[in-house]
C-alpha cells in the first residue's frame, strides 16, 4: 500500500522543524518497496516537485524543502513496470494544486474511459500517464471548474473538502455501475497551499494530528532555556501544522479519520471534519 505524508503550517520558515518533530511517529515506507516517490512543496507562487525512484534512503528531514513553504505533500508508491517515473509519480500538480491518491488502483481500470470523457478537453489532455491517480485528480479539478472555483484564492477548506469527497462518491458510483465486485480504495489528499483536505473511503486508515506551538527545537537550539528575547523563541511557540498521514510508527496524539469521512483544514489551521461521503 501506498505512503501519504502532507502538512499544512502556519510559520512557513518553521516546516522543517515540523517534519523533525515528526520522528519516530510517521513511516515513510510502506509493506512493499516503492519505486516511485514525490514531493510537493511551495515556494512563494512556485509548485516545486521532488521524484525519486526509491525511498529507502528518504528521511524526514531530507523531505524539507529547501525554502519556506507553508504546505508539503508526500508520496510513495509502486510503478507497474514500462510506466514512466516522470509522467506517473505522485503527487501530481495543476497550478496550485497538489494530489495524491493512496489505494489500489486496479479496481478503477474499468472505468478510465468514461472517466476520460467526462472531463473537458484541457482537463483530458493534461492526463498524460496511466495511473488512476492522475484521472482522479483530472475529475477532482473538473469538479471544482464546475462550481467556477479552481484557481480561487478564497476556496474555503470545507467546500474543497465537499469537492474531495464528491469525487471519490462519483467514482465509487461509477465503480459500482461498471460492475466492479470490490469497490477501489479511493484515500484522497489535495492542497493548494493555503488549505489541506484529505478524505477516506475504504480500508486502509488516514490519521491527523495538530502539532501545537513549543518552546523547543533540536534543529534551531532552541531550548527551555533560550531567553524569551530571542525571536526563534516565540516564533517556535506560535507555530501550528497539521499532518495527515497513512502509515504510523506511534499512534498517540493522533487520530484516525473514520471511514466516510473528510478532513478541511482552512489557514486557521482548525481541524473540521466532514461526513456525508
Amino acid at each position: 500500500m501506498s505512503v501519504i505524508l502532507a502538512a499544512l503550517t502556519s510559520d512557513p520558515n518553521l516546516l522543517r522543524c515540523e517534519l523533525h518533530r515528526l520522528q519516530g511517529q510517521v513511516l515513510l515506507h510502506g509493506d512493499s518497496r516503492a519505486n516511485a516517490v514525490g514531493v510537493g512543496s511551495y515556494a512563494q507562487d512556485e509548485v516545486l516537485l521532488r521524484r525519486y525512484a526509491s525511498s529507502e534512503a528518504l528521511t524526514l528531514d531530507s523531505l524539507a524543502p529547501p525554502h519556506e513553504s507553508d504546505a508539503l505533500l508526500f508520496h510513495a508508491g509502486q510503478l507497474p513496470v514500462g510506466l514512466s517515473l516522470e509522467e506517473n509519480t505522485q503527487p501530481f500538480r495543476s497550478r496550485r494544486w497538489l494530489f495524491a491518491h493512496q489505494g489500489d488502483g486496479q479496481g478503477l481500470e474499468p472505468l478510465r474511459a468514461a472517466l476520460m470523457d467526462a472531463l473537458p478537453d484541457h482537463l483530458r489532455r493534461q492526463v498524460r500517464g496511466g495511473t488512476p491517480g492522475e484521472l482522479l485528480f483530472a475529475t477532482f479539478l473538473k469538479n471544482l471548474r464546475d462550481l467556477g472555483r479552481t484557481e480561487d484564492p478564497r476556496l474555503e477548506a470545507e467546500l474543497a473538502g465537499r469537492v474531495l469527497a464528491d469525487t471519490a462518491r462519483e467514482v465509487a458510483r461509477a465503480a459500482a455501475q461498471a460492475g466492479v465486485a470490490r469497490t477501489p480504495s479511493l484515500n484522497l489528499v489535495a492542497t493548494n497551499g493555503t488549505l489541506l483536505a484529505a478524505t477516506r473511503f475504504g480500508e486502509p486508515p488516514l490519521f491527523c494530528t495538530r502539532l501545537e506551538g513549543a518552546a523547543e527545537c533540536e534543529l534551531c537550539e532552541v531550548t527551555p532555556s533560550t531567553p524569551d528575547t530571542q525571536p526563534a523563541v516565540s516564533a517556535h511557540r506560535r507555530r501550528h501544522t497539521v499532518v495527515v498521514a497513512s502509515h504510523l510508527k506511534r499512534s498517540a496524539g493522533w487520530v484516525e479519520l473514520a471511514q466516510g469521512h473528510t478532513l478541511a483544514v482552512g489557514p486557521d489551521l482548525q481541524l473540521h471534519e466532514l461526513t456525508g461521503v
